[in-house]
């Protein structure tokens, strides 16, 4: 991200015990140096061929405790005063999990925890039992952040030279330091720091935690298994283009000789049901890598994104047999799909599925603040994108363990992986920008990295591309390294240079722009394909938004004290701890101004809240709808677009379509509206009404209304259009132009309605406009906002008269373990003036929201005598045994609660 400085799913095949709290399940509380001793962690091992088991916890303390090395690995170490934690933690949140420090999601917590105890490294510490000590015994694992002393029993057998890397992926075999009954296993880890290091950091996305995520974030395998070891399997589809109607598959894996023998060994399994077997002959401790015919499938199931088709999936099984014996095996899924990505005569990247182009649509991806994994959490974020009409999401660094490419896989959400920027992994090449230059033991682990990650997400269809390159691309030497590795790893999709518009030696040119903005803009600034260093609709946008995006009410009391709130209405420009470390976007200071400037000066904190709600819900809205509406242009088009961000992993005032919580504000159903499949939408710059289509299918006979009102409820305009055709695959249609009008009020309202050819609405969508424009001072456009030298005047909202809403509300328990929530909202007002975005929330124990929830529509506008029904629907267990009740809220309506 420009973000400048200043100027397998694994199958489980034996039993696991633990005795210790893991992630997903409470965790005693905390132990001191004098406390009671705690739960060993203990894993028993079987001894079946493939085995392969995650370690379920650990034991933690800080290594100044610790004075002999050697010892915290030998089976009956004392452990007492260490911390438990699950499978995958940091030390910060395992510390936390056992009540160390307060939250940090609140107020300032984070910022008071002292940073030197994370100072030196910390000790991960695990048993094992194991009931067969003549199966060989590995530990496969990536994911220390960043480096780690690996001891089994006394004996170092990896050091931090070579566990390096966030993501480089190690097999260490320990079956020579092993035996029957109880081992034990320790990570000496080593203080993280991103700048240092090829591992993850939080660049100006939120505060960086204390210990910088120092710890073990993915699981640690403990794989069993006979003298052939089999690794990487995988399948190298090929399918027939746009037919769609045969598709080869060609299994590979490989096959390493453990042993100080040489054997013969048969690989035999079956991908997609189809059989295969093949005979290899392996000397004492060779690898090679089998690669078995191709084997043809007609009709094949192919794997689509969601709303163009299914998500199919296949299964490939293999295993090595030795003298009859089975001595290993292997899982995995794997999607046919096909995916190009060509620069189109513009220059910009233009992605194809199936030989289908479409316009990415998606939101930058945010793990959370502490690393900590959570798969009920991580799928609700998943299906919020959906909800939202998005299709994909883009991981710069932070890739996300395999369980997420598995949710993605199965919900049909594409997923674009790639390095980071503004740290080590483009140190070499970014100039004055943090991140220090690499030495020559850099080259290794970065060719590792990408080794790993290649190899580990090769088979998910969802993953649609990779970017060797964030802000910059790497040079020639780096990429070399990148593409060798992505070659030999059989990459199959397509491989981007950099998320911003520059060219490496062998990749070229990537297709995509990174001219910002993430601060404040006026929404029209998204229609500009003027200025070539400018953020609108054109090209390929990696990453973009009008920056502040502002929580509910329900969330900022959560997340702030009383007097941060204070200041966050009171004085914008005041440093914001819950925006960013980075001084440029430290404040809020363009985003209030324009608040002021162009809704009023706030009132109070309610009144700031419900006008940033408005501002975020516009921008947001316009800017997807911009970008729709340019993607079928003949010059120039918009090919992609990434909000920048989807969500943030901490509790943000910035860059986030939901919050923390996953509640839905302004922005949220601002990018809602402007995804729905079929919609009629407001062009900025033209004053057109427009008809977006991203149905595959062709709509026709539709009528396209729009009506314009002053805030007092006059009508001053109103034109249809009948007849109405729009292609699929995202073509548009301009229903009409809104010329000239006369009496309009400094503010006024515009009001869109589509209906199909029974004149049923297919889609709505309300515009509060000026008669005042925003005026963008395009010279001194920066790399993170255009300024803005006068603004709007949506003012007039402030006397927008009240409006009377009629609410109902009938909520019924689902099968699944969900409630459907039914809402009828009725504007019954004597009067000309609509009720005013009005927001409907779902809340249940103590008046707490219920999230997540899904609504089909939110923050409407109705005219006297108008009607709406909206659903919400939400896990039953979230009520929290309260009966559902919903909150009806409005700009010009005031607050009620049915139920």
């Amino acid at each position: 991200m420009t973000h400048r400085r200043p100027k397998i799913p694994v199958r489980l095949l034996a039993v696991v015990t633990l005795a210790v709290a893991v992630s997903g399940i409470a965790v005693p509380a905390a132990t001191s140096a004098a406390g009671p001793e705690p739960a060993r962690a203990v894993l028993s091992v079987g001894a079946a061929a493939g085995t392969a088991v995650p370690v379920p916890g650990y034991l933690i303390q800080s290594s100044a405790r610790v004075s002999d090395d050697a010892a915290v690995s030998k089976p009956g170490f004392p452990v007492k005063g260490w911390y438990p934690v699950g499978a995958r933690s940091t030390v910060y949140a395992g510390l936390l999990a056992n009540g160390k420090y307060p939250d940090p999601f609140y107020s300032t917590a984070m910022k008071n925890v002292p940073t030197a105890d994370f100072k030196v490294p910390w000790w991960y510490r695990t048993d094992l039992t194991l009931d067969d000590p003549a199966q060989r015994t590995y530990l496969d694992f990536s994911g220390v952040l960043s480096k780690a002393d690996v001891w089994v029993n006394g004996t170092r057998v990896a050091t931090k030279e070579q566990v390096n890397g966030a993501y480089t992926r190690h097999d260490l075999d320990v079956t020579a330091l092993v035996h029957g009954g109880t081992n034990s296993v320790a990570f000496k880890v080593y203080p993280n720091d991103p700048d240092k290091d090829l591992s993850m950091g939080w660049i100006d996305w939120a505060q960086t935690p204390p210990d910088q995520n120092m710890g073990i974030v993915r699981d640690v395998l403990v794989r069993r298994g006979g003298p052939v070891a089999l690794r990487g399997g995988h399948v190298v589809t090929k399918l027939a283009v746009p037919a769609l109607d045969h598709a080869g598959l060609t299994v590979k894996a490989d096959v390493r000789n453990d042993s100080a023998n040489a054997v013969q060994a048969i690989v035999s399994g079956t991908v997609a049901g189809r059989s295969l077997s093949q005979p290899v002959s392996l000397a004492a401790h060779e690898k090679k890598t089998v690669t078995f015919p191709v084997v043809g499938l007609d009709k094949p199931d192919v794997w689509w994104p969601a709303g163009m088709g299914g998500q199919p999936l296949y299964d490939l099984d293999l295993t090595a047999s030795v003298d009859g014996t089975a001595s290993d095996s292997a899982h995995s899924r794997f999607g046919v799909r096909d995916v190009q990505a060509p620069l189109n005569s513009s220059g910009g990247r233009q992605y194809s599925v199936n030989g289908r182009p479409l316009l990415i649509k998606g939101g930058g991806w945010s793990p959370d603040l502490l690393l900590r994994w959570n798969p009920v959490q991580v799928a609700d974020k998943l299906a919020y994108v959906k909800d939202l009409g998005l299709n994909t999401v883009r991981l710069e660094g932070h890739i996300e363990p395999d369980e997420f490419f598995d949710l993605a896989d199965a919900m049909g959400i594409l997923t674009m992986p790639g390095w980071e920027c503004c740290d080590k992994w483009e140190g070499q090449v970014n100039g004055d920008e943090k991140g220090e230059p690499w030495t020559e033991a850099d080259y290794p682990v970065a060719s590792a990295s990408m080794t790993a990650e290649a190899e580990r997400l090769r088979d998910h269809p969802s993953v649609l591309s990779f970017h060797i390159g964030s802000d910059f691309t790497p040079d020639a030497r780096i990429e070399k390294g990148y593409l060798d590795a992505l070659a030999a790893a059989d990459w199959p999709a397509p491989v981007v240079s950099a998320a911003s518009a520059k060219s490496s030696p062998q990749l070229g040119k990537s297709g995509m722009k990174m001219n910002g903005p993430y601060e404040w803009v006026p929404p029209g600034y998204w229609y500009d394909k003027a200025h070539a260093d400018g953020g609108g609709a054109w090209n390929f946008n990696s990453e973009t938004s009008a920056g502040p995006d502002i929580p509910t009410m329900d969330t900022l009391r959560r997340m702030m004290s009383a007097s941060e709130l204070d200041t966050l209405w009171k004085n914008p420009a005041a440093p914001q701890y819950h925006r960013s470390q980075s001084e440029t976007f430290a404040n809020l200071k363009i985003f209030g101004d324009a608040l002021a400037g162009r809704y009023g000066k706030p009132s109070g904190l309610a009144d700031f809240v419900r006008k940033a709600q408005l501002a975020q819900y516009e921008n947001v809205r316009a800017e997807f709808e911009s970008h729709s509406r340019n993607y079928t242009d003949a010059s120039n088009p918009s090919t992609g677009l990434i909000y920048w961000m989807l969500n943030s992993g901490w509790t943000s005032l910035h860059w986030q379509l939901f919050d923390a919580y996953l509640d839905q504000n302004g922005a949220y159903y601002g990018a809602k509206k402007a995804n729905e499949p079929l919609h009629i939408q407001y062009s900025y710059d033209t004053k057109s009404v427009v008809v977006v289509n991203s149905d595959h299918a062709a709509a026709a006979n539709l009528t396209a209304s729009v009506q314009l009102y002053n805030v007092d409820g006059t009508q001053k305009f109103s034109q249809r259009k009948t007849g109405l055709s729009v292609a699929g695959d995202g073509a548009k249609a301009t229903a009409l132009t809104i010329g000239a009008v006369s009496g309009l009020s400094p503010t006024y309202l515009a009001k869109l309605v589509l209906t199909d050819a029974a004149g049923k609405e297919v889609s709505r969508n309300v515009y509060w406009l000026s008669t005042k424009p925003d005026t963008i001072d395009w010279a001194n456009n920066d790399w993170y906002y255009a300024p803005t030298t006068s603004y709007a005047d949506l003012s007039g909202l402030n006397s927008l008269p009240a409006a009377t809403v009629g609410a109902t509300a009938n909520s019924v328990p689902n099968a699944d373990g969900t409630t459907t929530t039914t809402v009828k909202l009725t504007t019954t007002s004597s009067g000309k003036a609509p009720a005013f975005s009005v927001d409907a929330h779902v809340i249940g124990a103590d008046g707490a929201p219920v999230l997540p929830v899904r609504w089909t529509d939110n923050e409407v506008s109705l005219w006297p005598g108008e009607s709406v029904t909206l659903t919400a629907t939400y896990r039953t267990a979230d009520l929290k045994g309260a009966a559902p009740r919903v909150r009806v809220s409005g700009w010009n309506t005031g607050t009620q609660t049915v139920g």
